[in-house]
């Protein structure tokens, strides 16, 4: 069992940036993958930035050069820092990991970016 939970979130102006913050309530070295998806009103949740075990990184095409995904294993958090917000990136943002053949999700933080 893992759970997550974020924080960060908030409003902000076109062009400002955001860190969100992802802690586990366990070691995330030990995770298959950690990340973070958004799912924006009337649309399917989707990935933004995953982390694997294998040190792959893995980012949406509409935030690769703005959004970077990073962790500090010693607090067990995975963070998102996203610089040069869209409107287009308004949503809620979960954090998402996989632990042997379970998946697990953060409540969600808000984000919301005015134009």
């Amino acid at each position: 069992q893992v759970h997550l939970t974020e924080s960060g979130g908030g409003l902000v102006q076109a062009g400002g940036s955001l860190r969100l913050s992802c802690t586990a309530s366990r070691s995330i070295f030990g995770l298959n993958a950690v990340g973070w998806y958004r799912q924006a009103p009337g649309k399917q949740r989707e990935l933004v930035a995953q982390t694997r075990i294998s040190g792959r990184l893995n980012y949406a095409d509409a935030v690769k050069g703005r959004f970077t995904i990073s962790r500090d294993n010693a607090k067990n958090t995975v963070f998102l820092q996203m610089n040069d917000l869209k409107p287009e990136d308004t949503a809620v943002y979960y954090c998402h990991a996989e632990f042997l053949k379970d998946e697990y999700w953060g409540q969600g933080t808000q984000v919301t970016v005015s134009g």
